[in-house]
């Protein structure tokens, strides 16, 4: 997936804007580090495609307003043996 980095960046916006994931979830299925992700949405997108790093903003900040809840959730999975 190296090759071209707008067009990585690009694809990554879109999948999470439709699937509504994470940033993790995304290097997940790109095969990347979450630095290169949040590096590529971040930094690079808005040089380039800037009303997709406006819609792709908007999910990371709700991504943000809720990682408090995911975290509470994964801790009580993980006390419960779930």
């Amino acid at each position: 997936m190296k090759g071209n980095i707008e067009e990585r960046a690009c694809n990554l916006a879109l999948y999470i804007i439709e699937n509504r994931t994470t940033v993790r979830a995304a290097a997940r299925q790109f095969g990347i580090s979450k630095s290169t992700v949040h590096k590529d949405l971040i930094e690079r997108l808005p040089a380039f495609n800037r009303p997709l790093y406006l819609q792709v903003r908007d999910v990371l900040a709700e991504n943000k307003a809720e990682r408090h809840i995911r975290g509470g959730i994964a801790t009580r999975r993980k006390y419960k043996g779930v």
